[in-house]
């Protein structure tokens, strides 16, 4: 009879910390090059009125390729490559705070969920600026008519201009009609999307993991196993918070 065993779970003790943040650092950002042109997809998709804009996924990518260009799935991109930053801040929250409450609770699910949930507000106070803006960059284009601010024709000539002049741009116009706190609009709803969302997610995805080591055989690689665990975690831990997540991409 086959000898049921349990997912490996790594600690902030087993990390190698030089390797975890050098390798963590490029990784996110290929990660964040593959997903941007959806994330862009969706707040277009959340922020238009009913289906003015386009009726689905599938509509948008191609409305967008083909009015836009590649670089128009791309908006915003160099302006939310900063959140690197808020993603060493997430994940170092996120273990510190589990190895914390390890203190007082061994259950997998407690540690999740307070480190998670605590991993979320840390991250959010340095992430919500950066949305703001490069929200605000990706709705140019053919969702400009639904901002408040639009892109000075001065802003748009240029090869650097269209890098660092439209970011500059977008910049002055929040600031000047909103001041400082302008760069925080949506900040709660923000923090109602995500503290939950990380929350949810991490329970889920060591939930997943352990369903499914039980369920593949011996010799099957936690990485398989893990990789399969996180969409799936991903996914729950999406359509509990995507109506907050909605109210929030509005919002800013």
């Amino acid at each position: 009879m086959q000898q049921k065993r349990n997912i490996q779970i790594i600690e902030w003790e087993d990390l190698d910390k030089r390797k975890f943040y050098s390798f963590g650092v490029f990784m996110t950002m290929t990660i964040r090059a593959t997903v941007y042109p959806a994330t862009l997809i969706r707040t277009r998709l959340q922020v238009q009125k009913g289906k003015s804009l386009y009726s689905g996924t599938f509509d948008a990518f191609f409305k967008i390729l083909r009015a836009e260009g590649v670089r128009g799935l791309y908006r915003g991109f160099m302006v939310n490559t900063f959140t690197l930053i808020s993603g060493q801040a997430y994940i170092t929250t996120y273990e510190l705070v589990r190895k914390y409450v390890s203190q007082y609770s061994e259950d997998n699910t407690v540690k999740s969920l307070v480190a998670g949930g605590s991993a979320s507000l840390v991250a959010q106070s340095i992430t919500v600026p950066i949305d703001v803006v490069s929200q605000q960059l990706m709705m140019q284009g053919q969702g400009q008519h639904l901002t408040r601010f639009r892109l000075s024709s001065s802003s748009e000539t240029g090869k650097s201009a269209k890098v660092f002049g439209q970011t500059r741009n977008i910049v002055a116009q929040i600031f000047a009609a909103d001041g400082f706190r302008g760069f925080y609009r949506g900040y709660v709803a923000s923090l109602l999307t995500y503290i939950p969302n990380s929350a949810v997610w991490w329970p889920f995805y060591h939930f997943y993991a352990e369903q499914l080591s039980k369920l593949a055989p011996s010799d099957c690689p936690h990485l398989i196993l893990q990789a399969m665990a996180g969409p799936l975690a991903a996914a729950t831990a999406s359509t509990v918070t995507n109506p907050m997540d909605v109210v929030r991409a509005r919002v800013q």
